[in-house]
């Protein structure tokens, strides 16, 4: 009976590719460039609007307090009961997406098809996913299953900015959280055939540093800001860099590549506060910004004590240099357990649909499975939708429809695994 069920639902989820694919485009012609977060409520209301269509109860629900009232952030949440409140899933998918940028041959907003691809910024990152999500819960109603527990799907805002508002709120309000969610999918372009099981740790800094203004042409009566820094730069290259070289994380995070610790030199700026051009002083402030990959091995603690140490030593080379670390953002790894029954599902439903082995990843940026685990306590969390992560945030983005199509299947295989039927 159930591959009976089974086999109605993939069915379904075919004979529905071109309503995915049109809405997947409706979503990409809806332009929520974050920043500064354009026309989220708009955006809410096109896919909250669907899952009406699909007997939803759907909610609107704006963060409090609202980061920035002059661009609201508007989420939206849709949810059908079957027999019971749990086992409940919750489908995720962020509305926003990065700014479009240059070198574009299409229309980033237009939501084009052709040659078998939907092409538009957010078409990989991540509306056709969240697209394939919304009809991978359709096919299990139009395929007549009575759900024994509860199908969430949201629309969430600002995961390109951290999430605080979307996800982030979400679980801090208890809308996703273990007292009444058992599975999260994220569907981030991560791939139809591997399924995404955490994220390595982000550390965000910034060095700054301290001078004495001066006359440029009397440097000597002055005390240079970017001297310590460029000392602190060089040893981040000659000694911290080397050592991160040596650690890599037993998760697969991918590419290969992205599995050893890392630092990146985001920016460096010098001179005096708020001039531009500059003015021909010595200068007496300057900064550096980090971006610090470490791994799960690591942990948080000893990667912001390495910089700390980095930068009391180069302090103490000269008793005139003021340096100091300012905390940006930390985002901690997070990895599923092994053995979970959402990674179970969503395997067996690769090797059904695609008749191929799966593969089990992890990603090296992070995404909002930080805050559904961190924040909501939902340990059985993954990423697994269309797309491919190298499109994110390129010019001419794109996904495949063939990929939509055989996620939502795969999905919606899960679904019935873990909700279905009744």
């Amino acid at each position: 009976m159930r591959a009976t069920i089974a086999d109605r639902i993939t069915s379904g989820v075919e004979d529905a590719r071109d309503e995915l694919v049109e809405l997947a485009a409706d979503l990409v012609r809806v332009p929520t460039v974050n920043p500064p977060g354009e026309l989220y409520r708009e955006c809410a209301e096109r896919l909250g609007r669907r899952l009406q269509a699909y007997g939803f109860a759907v909610e609107y629900l704006r963060s409090e307090p609202d980061p920035d009232p002059s661009h609201p952030r508007w989420n939206v949440l849709g949810t059908r009961r079957g027999a019971a409140a749990r086992p409940l899933v919750h489908l995720n998918g962020h509305l926003d997406v990065v700014p479009p940028g240059d070198g574009w041959t299409v229309d980033p907003f237009g939501g084009e098809t052709r040659d078998g691809r939907l092409y538009g910024r957010g078409s990989a990152d991540m509306k056709a996913g969240l697209a394939a999500a919304v009809i991978a819960a359709e096919s299990l109603r139009r395929a007549g299953v009575e759900l024994a527990g509860t199908i969430e799907v949201s629309g969430t805002v600002d995961e390109e900015s951290g999430g605080f508002a979307g996800v982030g709120w979400l679980a801090e309000t208890g809308r996703i959280s273990a007292a009444r969610t058992d599975h999260v999918i994220i569907p981030e372009p991560l791939g139809v055939d591997r399924v995404c099981v955490g994220h390595r740790g982000v550390y965000w800094c910034r060095v700054r540093a301290r001078g004495k203004i001066a006359h440029g042409s009397m440097p000597f009566l002055g005390s240079s800001a970017v001297d310590p820094l460029g000392r602190f730069l060089e040893r981040v290259r000659t000694e911290l860099r080397p050592a991160l070289r040596g650690r890599r994380t037993d998760m697969p995070v991918v590419p290969e590549e992205a599995r050893w610790a890392s630092i990146n030199v985001n920016a460096v700026a010098a001179g005096q506060a708020g001039m531009s051009p500059q003015t021909p002083c010595v200068a007496d402030q300057g900064e550096v910004i980090l971006d610090r990959r470490f791994l799960l091995e690591e942990g948080f603690e000893a990667a912001r004590r390495e910089i700390v140490e980095l930068v009391e030593a180069v302090a103490a080379e000269n008793r005139g240099w003021r340096l100091e670390v300012e905390d940006l953002l930390v985002v901690h790894p997070t990895r599923t357990p092994a053995g979970d029954p959402l990674v179970i599902a969503l395997e067996d439903g690769i090797l059904e649909v695609l008749g191929r082995e799966p593969t089990l990843v992890a990603s090296p940026g992070t995404y909002d499975h930080k805050h559904v685990t961190r924040i909501g306590g939902v340990a059985s969390c993954v990423a697994y939708g269309p797309g491919v992560l190298e499109q994110a945030h390129q010019p001419d983005e794109w996904c495949a429809i063939d990929d939509m199509v055989a996620s939502a299947k795969v999905m919606a295989l899960a679904l019935l695994r873990l909700v279905g039927p009744r």
